[in-house]
C-alpha cells in the first residue's frame, strides 16, 4: 500500500512557479481579445447573454462532473494515495460534483430567460419534455437527477453502509455519460475542434482510469484465495518452543 509522501518543498515551489507562468502566458495572450469580445457582445447581443452564459457554464459544470469521476477513479486505486491524504482527496471529489450540479442548475435555469427558444419551468424540470432536441435534452435532465442522487449518498452514507453506498456510486458513471452525451448531441459548440477534443478526452481518462480500476480490483479477487491457502489453519501443527540453554550451559565444567 503506499504511503502519502507529499512534494517536497522544492517541487511545490516548481509546480507553483509553472502553473504561475502558464496561467500568465495564457491570460496574457487571449485577455485583451476575451474582454474585447463580451464588450462587443455586452453591446451589440446583450439579448443573448443568457444563452452564451449557459453554454459556458455548460461546459464548467461538465469540467467539474468530469473532474470528480477522474480523482474519484484515481482515489478508488490509490493512485493519489503518495501525493495527498486520502481524506482531502475525498472532500475534493465530493466538492467537484457538488460543484458541478451547481453550475447545471444554473445552466438549466437560464435557458429559461433566454429569447431564441422558449422554455417553460416544466419544459427543463420534466426530462424529455424539451421543445429542442428534446431526446437529448432529456438524458441531461436525467444525469442532472443522477448527480443529484449521488451527491445525497455523500451525506447519508454512515446510514446506508459502505457496500450499499459503492453500489448507488455506480450511478456516477452514468451520470458523466448521460452529460456527455447531451452535450455532444444537443451543444450547439460540439461541432468545434476544442469541445470535440474536450469530450474526446474526458471520455478516453475516464475510460482508461475504469479499466485500469478493475484490473486491480480482479487482481485482489484473485490474490484472495492464494493468501487464504497459505495462511496456517487452526488445526496446523505449531512449533513447540525453542528450548533456552542457560548460560554457559554448553561449556565444560571443571
Amino acid at each position: 500500500m503506499q504511503k502519502y509522501r507529499g512534494f517536497g518543498p522544492r517541487t511545490r515551489f516548481v509546480l507553483w512557479g509553472l502553473l504561475a507562468i502558464t496561467l500568465g502566458v495564457v491570460l496574457g495572450a487571449t485577455a485583451p481579445q476575451a474582454l474585447d469580445g463580451v464588450a462587443n457582445a455586452l453591446a451589440t447581443q446583450h439579448d443573448n447573454i443568457p444563452w452564451y452564459t449557459s453554454r459556458l457554464l455548460a461546459f464548467l459544470a461538465y469540467f467539474a462532473i468530469a473532474g470528480s469521476v477522474v480523482y474519484g477513479l484515481m482515489l478508488s486505486t490509490g493512485i493519489l494515495d503518495a501525493i495527498a491524504h486520502r481524506p482531502i482527496s475525498f472532500a475534493l471529489h465530493q466538492d467537484l460534483a457538488s460543484i458541478g450540479l451547481g453550475l447545471a442548475g444554473v445552466h438549466g435555469a437560464l435557458l429559461a430567460l433566454d429569447k431564441t427558444i422558449h422554455f417553460s419551468v416544466a419544459d427543463l424540470i420534466v426530462p424529455f419534455a424539451s421543445p429542442y432536441r428534446p431526446i437529448w435534452m432529456g438524458i441531461g435532465q436525467v444525469a442532472f437527477y443522477l448527480t443529484v442522487v449521488v451527491i445525497a449518498s455523500f451525506y447519508a452514507r454512515r446510514r446506508m453502509g459502505q457496500r450499499a453506498w459503492r453500489l448507488l456510486h455506480y450511478l456516477t458513471f452514468l451520470a458523466f455519460a448521460g452529460s456527455a452525451v447531451h452535450g455532444i448531441m444537443s451543444g450547439t459548440d460540439s461541432g468545434t475542434a476544442w469541445a470535440w477534443w474536450t469530450y474526446a478526452g474526458s471520455a478516453a481518462a475516464v475510460a482508461f482510469l475504469l479499466a485500469y480500476r478493475i484490473v486491480l480490483s480482479v487482481a485482489k479477487r484473485r490474490r484472495g484465495p492464494q493468501v487464504r491457502r497459505a495462511a496456517p489453519t487452526a488445526s496446523s501443527p505449531r512449533p513447540g518452543p525453542v528450548p533456552r540453554l542457560a548460560p554457559n550451559a554448553d561449556m565444560e565444567t571443571t
